[in-house]
């Protein structure tokens, strides 16, 4: 589930904090590395509990509009489509799920009034009317129902980032990618399987789990290499006033070239070009952009990039 852009994103927010901390441990860092993906993890589960909650409040509505002194005849014979909608019964009944949110105590129990907030949100829109008022139901019209609910409602509640920034602060930045890898797993659900249905892993496989620990030891392990290959790129600059951000952006760009022989230099330039889009500002950008372009061709040309396996496409060592 945790995609590698991801793992750099959580490599370099924990390199800026070991690098600005008084207390330097690289133990400690890569634990808090760990963390940080597995805080991520925690998310993914929290959010999918979050449509169960939606369908439990709807349910609830329903049963209190039963019991008005005067009910009306809607009240009486509700239109019960979304309660019963059958992702949401998977979700409800997923093993891995139940035993995932029983372990790590996350509830929306204390958020009686967001989860509300979002039934009424999803209830206003014009996908869940059309919706509710189809002549017929199905699996894959109740499958688009809550993809919706996350894309449309919950993805777009300024409400949301606020409960998320005070139960946890690794949460906010990962909203958005979390929220996508759910998507990516109802892909996956089937109409009929039921408690077992499998949830996306925390990694792909091991080789990314020991990516993120490499890249991150690599890149503080190295870290005069990188920082002088850096200074040899920026010479028309002062390098003291380059933000502390870019460099470190810098160097782990620099060490994926140098260290990752699997890792073919195209993919971490455009990576690391596209996360300076999120931590750097325009002028940045373009300052980093062309200091990777440079460094790159210069350590080509010194025979320094080994790339093997599939990193050999493209891995032409350019002419002086």
């Amino acid at each position: 589930m945790i995609s590698r852009r991801i793992i750099r994103i959580k490599v370099l927010q924990v390199l800026y904090a070991y690098y600005t901390s008084s207390e330097k441990s690289i133990n400690n860092s890569e634990k808090e590395l760990f963390f940080s993906i597995q805080k991520t993890y925690d998310l993914y589960h929290y959010l999918l509990d979050l449509a169960i909650e939606i369908s439990k409040h709807a349910e609830s509505v329903i049963e209190l509009r039963k019991k008005k002194h005067f009910p009306t005849e809607e009240d009486l014979n509700p239109n019960t489509r979304f309660i019963r909608n059958q992702l949401i019964s998977q979700l409800k009944e997923n093993e891995s799920l139940n035993k995932y949110l029983d372990k790590s105590k996350l509830s929306w129990i204390n958020e009686p009034e967001f989860v509300k907030k979002m039934y009424n949100a999803l209830i206003a829109t014009d996908f869940y009317k059309s919706y509710m008022l189809a002549p017929e139901s199905s699996y894959q019209a109740d499958k688009k129902l809550v993809e919706q609910l996350f894309a449309e409602v919950i993805l777009q509640s300024d409400d949301l980032f606020g409960i998320l920034e005070e139960q946890s602060i690794y949460w906010n930045d990962d909203v958005d990618f979390v929220i996508s890898m759910i998507i990516k797993t109802f892909k996956k659900f089937k109409e009929y399987t039921r408690e077992n249905q499998a949830l996306l892993p925390m990694f792909k496989d091991e080789e990314d789990r020991q990516f993120a620990k490499d890249l991150f030891r690599k890149t503080i392990l190295n870290h005069d290499e990188l920082k002088q290959v850096v200074t040899t790129h920026t010479v028309n600059w002062d390098v003291e006033r380059i933000a502390f951000i870019d460099e470190l952006i810098l160097e782990m760009a620099i060490a994926e070239f140098l260290y990752f022989p699997s890792i073919p230099t195209k993919v971490s330039l455009n990576e690391y070009i596209e996360l300076s889009k999120y931590y750097s500002t325009k002028k940045s950008r373009n300052f980093i952009n062309g200091i990777l372009d440079k460094a790159l061709k210069a350590l080509k040309n010194e025979n320094k990039i080994l790339k093997a396996g599939r990193g050999l496409i493209g891995e032409d060592t350019p002419k002086s």
